[in-house]
C-alpha cells in the first residue's frame, strides 16, 4: 500500500490517492470521493491482513485523516530495510535499485493529486510506488527471520501505528525548537503558551502551524515581558505574515501571571560539562552496540532520547522493549554517576 497526499495549505493531510497492490493486481483509488473511507475501513483495520509500506508514518496520519482509521498490522519496509543492516532512512527508489535491480523515475513527486483526471505520468508513477513492496518484503522478511529481528520490525511499526491513531498534541513544543535555548525559564514559558495556542488554532482551522505563526516571531514575542499591548504591535510590525488579529488574544495570553504548574514544566538548556560527559559516554556506547548489529546509530538510540533519559532519569517509551533489552546493560554505570 501507498498513499498519495497534500498537506500544503492544510494541518491534516488531504488524502487523494490510495494505492493498493495484490498479487499481481494494482488498484489506484480516488480518496477524494467520500464512499471510499467507508470501503477501505474494514481492510485498514483487519488483523489478518499485513499493511506492507514503506515509510509509513505519514501515510499513517493520512489514513487517520482521510478514513478515520489507521492501517494496523504494518510492515515497514523502510525500518525492516535498517533492521537488516541495508542502511539508514532508504528511500523508496533506492530500496528498488538495491534488492530488485530496477531504477525508477521521481518525476510527479511535487504532483498535484488532487486534480482530476490524473495524468498518465501521474497513474504510471502511483503504480510503480506500490509494484515493487511485495518482492521488497518478501526479501526483507527472509533477512530479518535469519537474523532473528522480526519481533523488533513488529513491535516498532506497531508504536508507529499507536501513536498515528492517538494523535496526540505535544506537550512541551518550546522543547523542539532548538533556538530557544537561551531564553530564561519564564521566557521558555510564554514561549510553550503562544506555541500550545498555535497548536490548538491551526487544528481548528486545520491551516498549517506556520501560517497561525512561525517559530521566529513567536520566539521573539516570548524572549521578555511584554507590558504594553503597543509593545506587542511593535514586535509583530516585524513579521508581515504575523497573527495582528489576534493581538489582543496574544497580549492576554503574554500578560497572564505564571502560575505553579508552568514552573514545572521542562526546559531547554545548555547542559553543564559532566551532563555533556554522560551524554557523549552514551552515544559511545549506542555506537558500539549498533556497530556490533550491524544497524544505524539514530535507528537504535537516537541523541533526543539519551537527552531524555539524563533529563528525567526514565526511559523514553520508543527505548521500551527490545531496545532497552539491548543497552540497559552498557547504559547501567554511565546513568549511575547521574
Amino acid at each position: 500500500m501507498d498513499t498519495e497526499f497534500v498537506r500544503e495549505r492544510t494541518y491534516f493531510p488531504q488524502l487523494a490517492l490510495v494505492q493498493i497492490v495484490i498479487d499481481d493486481d494494482i488498484a489506484l483509488i480516488d480518496a477524494a470521493k467520500p464512499e471510499v473511507a467507508a470501503l477501505l475501513k474494514p481492510m485498514l483495520e483487519d488483523p489478518g491482513i499485513l499493511k506492507i509500506m514503506h515509510s509509513c508514518s505519514e501515510d499513517l496520519q493520512a489514513f487517520k485523516a482521510g478514513c478515520r482509521s489507521v492501517p494496523s498490522p504494518v510492515f515497514d519496509t523502510q525500518i525492516a530495510a535498517a533492521l537488516c543492516g541495508l542502511g539508514a532512512g532508504l528511500s523508496y527508489l533506492k530500496l528498488v535499485e538495491q534488492l530488485c535491480g530496477v531504477t525508477l523515475e521521481k518525476g510527479e513527486t511535487r504532483s498535484d493529486w488532487l486534480q482530476r483526471p490524473l495524468t498518465e505520468s501521474q497513474r504510471h508513477y502511483a503504480a510503480d510506488d506500490v509494484r515493487f513492496l511485495m518482492p521488497i518484503y518478501a526479501q526483507l522478511q527472509e533477512r530479518l527471520a535469519a537474523l532473528g529481528r522480526e519481533a523488533w520490525l513488529q513491535a516498532d511499526c506497531a508504536r508507529a501505528s499507536a501513536a498515528a491513531a492517538e494523535e496526540r498534541p505535544d506537550a512541551n513544543p518550546h522543547l523542539s525548537i532548538r533556538s530557544n535555548q537561551p531564553l530564561d525559564a519564564e521566557a521558555q514559558i510564554r514561549l510553550r503558551r503562544l506555541l500550545l495556542w498555535r497548536d490548538a488554532r491551526a487544528i481548528e482551522r486545520d491551516k498549517p502551524k506556520r501560517w497561525i505563526i512561525d517559530n521566529d516571531a513567536a520566539f521573539a514575542l516570548a524572549r521578555a515581558p511584554i507590558a504594553r499591548i503597543e509593545d506587542l504591535d511593535a514586535i509583530l510590525s516585524r513579521y508581515p505574515k504575523s497573527p495582528k488579529s489576534a493581538r489582543q488574544h496574544l497580549f492576554a495570553l503574554l500578560e497572564k501571571p505564571i502560575d505553579a504548574e508552568e514552573r514545572r514544566i521542562p526546559l531547554a538548556g545548555e547542559p553543564d560539562a559532566a551532563q555533556k560527559a554522560r551524554l557523549k559516554a552514551l552515544q559511545q556506547a549506542v555506537a558500539a552496540k549498533a556497530a556490533e548489529l550491524g544497524v544505524p546509530d539514530g535507528l537504535l538510540c537516537s541523541r533526543k532520547h539519551l537527552e531524555y533519559l539524563l533529563d528525567t532519569g526514565e526511559w523514553p517509551p520508543v527505548l521500551a522493549g527490545w531496545r532497552r533489552e539491548l543497552l540497559a546493560g552498557s547504559f547501567a554505570p554511565i546513568l549511575a554517576t547521574a
